[in-house]
């Protein structure tokens, strides 16, 4: 019997090792598997931060350069024997304004064509003499535009001719490129940009900081030119862009908001309001080169509105814009609980007390929130401004968003293939820079608003 007994308990206990070890070997694979799952996670983390750094490493790698150009400081006489030109006309007695105007015109085409490439050529034969029998030559070391840089100095202070004035002259684009060795300074002459005179004019003046690299307010001032590519900036790109988004600001972000809290709040629930929500879903998911192709339709051909101008690229931003600030904040809205609501309305408040009031102010960090990272995604559209006409080249600083203008997404768009490569793939690098900088100071003021008025019930 005694022998019976220990044979049976010895195999429950053999029964038990068995289990146990089944156990433990399915928590090990439990345990194994969660620590892959894990690795996956922080592997697929780290690889997505690595690209992310990656692609910021080579675009400040590229671009930080392009915001330092080389200038050249020099004395610029303007001598009244090149400029010669008859005193600025003043308004006459019994002279109405129109003809006070004609004579400006004439007056400054008379200006226009005194020889301002002369006062250049004389301020850079102080630095290299022996360039008087290449004077042609040796103003290829200055950017074409500062001629009328001087031109239009002289317009707006006459009194200037004959004074000294210091000035930074921009030198041309690809004296800049050759100094910071975008340039292969191996290739035979018959295959550089600049005369072998040129390249040693350049070489020895900034070798003597005659030329040095200061940082390129061009960049931010001047607008795009196709003629003097080292003046060309981002100052008609800024403005419109900043147009379009104080048009986004002001229509898709109040329109939005309003069209959430009604449908939230207020609207029945029945199957045309299914019908508009399932319309919204699908808009916040449609390309925004279709917005770009309805912003053509109606806002231009429809509507005749001007083409090119951020009035238009601000409407269609606005719509495509919309879809996202209302999901957003019906979100919002949906994330207060309903005893706020109950408790409210139990005291005594009107539906529109409790929603104003005690629902909307709980709400306001998310609706910001999404409000601006709407307009933030809205800035750095491109395809839809292409079908609207902003991609034209456009020299001039929009003064009201019905003017021409371009924006900078697509002002990055038209650099990228310019055919001086090799100084515009910095420039363009740095106009990304901009964009991405005012992207992510919108995305941070988002994060700012939602901690300020972020509320705990």
């Amino acid at each position: 019997m005694n022998t019976t007994n220990q044979t049976n308990l010895q195999d429950r206990e053999a029964a038990w090792a068995k289990q146990r070890r089944v156990v433990e070997q399915s928590l090990a694979r439990r345990h194994a598997a969660e620590r892959r799952f894990r690795g996956l996670g922080l592997s697929g983390v780290i690889f997505g931060l690595a690209m992310v750094a990656l692609l910021f490493v080579t675009i400040l790698a590229k671009g930080l350069p392009a915001f330092w150009q080389a200038t050249i400081p020099v004395e610029i006489y303007f001598d009244p024997q090149i400029i010669e030109v008859e005193q600025r006309p003043g308004l006459l007695p019994g002279e109405s304004a129109a003809q006070l105007r004609e004579r400006e015109m004439a007056w400054q085409t008379q200006l226009t064509m005194s020889n301002w490439n002369r006062l250049i050529e004389n301020a850079l034969l102080e630095f290299v003499p022996e360039a008087a029998d290449s004077r042609a030559e040796l103003r290829r070391l200055v950017t074409s535009g500062e001629r009328f840089r001087l031109r239009d100095m002289v317009v707006a202070d006459p009194s200037l001719i004959g004074k000294r004035v210091r000035l930074d002259l921009l030198a041309d684009a690809n004296i800049d490129v050759w100094l910071k060795g975008n340039i292969d300074r191996d290739l035979p002459d018959n295959q550089q940009q600049l005369s072998a005179k040129l390249r040693q004019w350049a070489d020895d003046l900034y070798a003597r900081d005659v030329i040095r690299m200061s940082f390129s307010t061009a960049l931010f001032a001047n607008t795009d030119s196709r003629s003097s590519l080292a003046s060309a900036g981002l100052a008609g790109a800024l403005a419109g862009s900043l147009y379009m988004m104080l048009i986004v600001i002001l229509l898709a972000v109040p329109v939005g908001v309003a069209s959430a809290i009604y449908l939230q709040e207020f609207a029945p629930r029945n199957k045309f309001t299914d019908l508009i929500e399932v319309n919204i879903n699908n808009l916040a998911a449609v390309p925004s080169i279709i917005f770009g192709l309805l912003g053509a339709a109606v806002f231009i051909n429809w509507f005749k509105m001007p083409l090119s101008a951020p009035i238009v690229g601000g409407l269609v931003l606005s719509l495509m814009t919309l879809p996202t600030v209302i999901i957003a904040t019906r979100s919002a809205l949906q994330a207060i609980p309903p005893s706020i609501r109950q408790a409210a309305l139990g005291i005594g408040a009107s539906k529109m007390q409790t929603i104003f009031h005690h629902v909307l102010p709980l709400a306001l960090p998310g609706i910001l929130t999404g409000a601006i990272i709407g307009v933030a995604q809205a800035i750095g559209e491109t395809a839809p401004l292409l079908l609207i006409g902003m991609s034209a080249f456009v020299a001039a600083v929009p003064a009201t968003p019905f003017d021409q203008s371009t924006a900078l997404p697509v002002q990055i768009y038209l650099w990228q293939g310019n055919e001086l490569r090799n100084f515009f793939e910095a420039r363009t690098s740095a106009a990304i820079i901009v964009l991405l900088s005012v992207m992510i100071t919108l995305n941070a003021f988002a994060i700012w608003l939602r901690k300020r008025f972020e509320k705990r019930w």
